[in-house]
């Protein structure tokens, strides 16, 4: 067990603990704007699906139910553009952190294999290398690889942590100088429908891949167009030549979406009110938020999409989460996503009305 874990570095969240005691004792309480965990209630539609559900016995399908293929078949041609998705073309996953964390390892990838993803990015790419013992490399702009030995290509657009959208030539771009390469992307598009001054575009649209999906994979989640990060229901869609094999794969090792998560998944992607509500509750907390930070002197960069703004005050983040923590207020540090970030923190909108209000009067006094 040693020798699987010494791959791996330290979990970044436990280096929060001491900034998170420091804002706990504000005497208005902590206003944690770090991880970025929904708060807001599952919608009743949801959870009326999942209670329904709730007497299922049997074993879950890792492909999951033909319900459930629907939901996503549907779905990514309606609000991803697709075309001519099939069965073959998805694969629910549970949850897409353990997908990002295994896909290395799953893809039989190990040493002598690269991985690549952004110079700013998730930390679970890195992780994910580490897990299948490949290399790993952090790109500015993925066409400046070496594409030797490159062999998983991560795209996430719009980013976590900095909010960035890839534009519809950057991402077409891309997608032909991996197919030259042989290389497989796979594009993490979880905030994709979180664009506040972008639009944001899948690698499935049929503009940016020609009407194919050889070479592509797009990652989904529920957990925070839906408030369903406790369901664990995310999915794949993209080039059945990658799916096929992941699907065998994910049947032996049991890694099955529970099916009451499967009906409620079913009832979330049919439904676009409760993700055009939850969009506006989150559009009103960055206005909010957003205007405070400016006005407490942090400049904001990117930030055009996603649950985050990307803040500096030009200084080492661990100064200005200390700053915070004083303040009461938690947010994550920029290195946890790379060097890259060490002067920026990652401020999250996924707090209530009243917690994203306190933490911007505390930033204006």
């Amino acid at each position: 067990m040693s020798a699987v874990s010494d791959r791996l570095p330290t979990f970044p969240w436990d280096k929060l603990e001491p900034y998170k005691k420091t804002a706990a004792a504000h005497p208005g309480g902590i206003v944690d704007l770090s991880v970025g965990t929904p708060v807001d209630p599952v919608p009743e539609l949801i959870q009326k699906a999942l209670v329904d559900a709730a007497d299922s016995p049997g074993y879950p399908t890792v492909w999951g139910t033909p319900a459930l293929r629907d939901a996503i078949t549907g779905w990514v041609e309606r609000r991803l553009g697709a075309r001519d998705v099939t069965h073959r073309h998805v694969l629910p996953v549970v949850g897409s952190k353990e997908l990002v964390a295994w896909l290395p390892t799953q893809l039989g990838l190990g040493p002598g294999d690269k991985v690549a993803f952004p110079r700013l990015a998730y930390p679970t790419y890195e992780v994910g290398a580490r897990l299948a013992r490949a290399e790993y490399e952090a790109y500015d702009d993925p066409t400046d690889l070496d594409p030797t030995g490159l062999k998983l290509l991560w795209l996430n657009s719009p980013s976590n942590p900095t909010g960035r959208v890839l534009s519809k030539a950057d991402l077409t771009r891309i997608v032909a100088w991996a197919r030259d390469h042989g290389v497989l992307v796979v594009s993490d598009e979880c905030y994709l429908e979180l664009g506040w001054e972008a639009d944001p575009v899948s690698v499935l649209h049929p503009d940016v891949n020609g009407g194919s999906y050889d070479g592509l994979v797009a990652v989904h989640s529920l957990s925070k167009r839906s408030n369903l990060a406790g369901y664990r229901a995310a999915f794949l869609a993209g080039d059945p030549s990658v799916l096929g094999p992941l699907l065998e794969i994910r049947k032996h090792g049991g890694m099955m979406t529970p099916a009451p998560t499967q009906a409620a998944v079913v009832a979330a992607l049919g439904d676009d009110e409760h993700v055009r509500v939850q969009r506006e509750r989150y559009a009103a907390r960055r206005t909010v938020l957003r205007g405070a930070l400016l006005g407490a002197g942090f400049r904001i960069e990117h930030s055009e999409a996603s649950l985050y703004l990307w803040a500096t005050r030009d200084e080492s983040c661990w100064t200005t989460l200390a700053h915070l923590a004083d303040r009461g207020i938690l947010v994550a540090p920029g290195d946890f996503y790379g060097p890259a970030g060490e002067n920026f923190v990652r401020v999250a909108l996924t707090a209530t009305d009243e917690r994203i209000q306190t933490a911007a009067d505390r930033l204006k006094a």
